[in-house]
């Protein structure tokens, strides 16, 4: 199965946010070159919200370029076989902490976004750390550091805010 077709798959399957669930869908099915950053009518993207539930707390990234306290993600790559796959090695590279493990039962949510190099229809996940991870700032990255669930508001916008949300729910 290709990444185009697991994508497919793992968006009919999703049961939350019909509509942006439906835009997801119809944009691919209009481009089939839509997994990839050269599509610039938009791409599908993998994020992974890594946390850390016995002590409370995610791990954010104050990302290089957009200058903004997020999540760890980003664009799919062709090695990539699944989207859950792309999403933990993103986590994994941003956060520098090797046996992250996505939380089961597929994506968290889904958010549609503008960058500034095309529209990111980002499929979200969540990352479970380790006991005792330590993180390592990747060149992606200015800085990490990890939130209380209840610091998020304070330090990032609204998309942030409703993933912690999202991934609270399904813990």
């Amino acid at each position: 199965m290709s990444l185009y077709d697991d994508a497919v798959l793992v968006l009919k399957e999703y049961e939350d946010q019909d509509e942006v669930r439906r835009l997801y869908l119809d944009h691919l099915a209009a481009h089939p070159d839509g997994m990839w950053k050269s599509c610039g009518d938009g791409h599908i993207t993998a994020s992974a919200l890594v946390v850390d539930p016995a002590r409370g707390r995610v791990l954010l990234t104050l990302h290089r370029k957009l200058r903004m306290w997020l999540q760890m993600g980003g664009h799919c790559e062709p090695e990539d076989v699944t989207l859950a796959a792309a999403a933990l090695r993103e986590a994994m590279e941003e956060s520098g902490i090797a046996g992250l493990t996505l939380l089961p039962g597929g994506p968290v949510r889904l958010d549609r976004h503008h960058t500034p190099c095309a529209w990111h229809l980002d499929v979200q996940y969540a990352a479970i750390a380790p006991p005792g991870a330590v993180e390592a700032i990747s060149d992606e990255s200015l800085d990490l550091r990890w939130f209380g669930y209840d610091e998020v508001a304070d330090v990032a916008d609204d998309s942030v805010v409703r993933l912690v949300a999202a991934t609270r729910a399904a813990l």
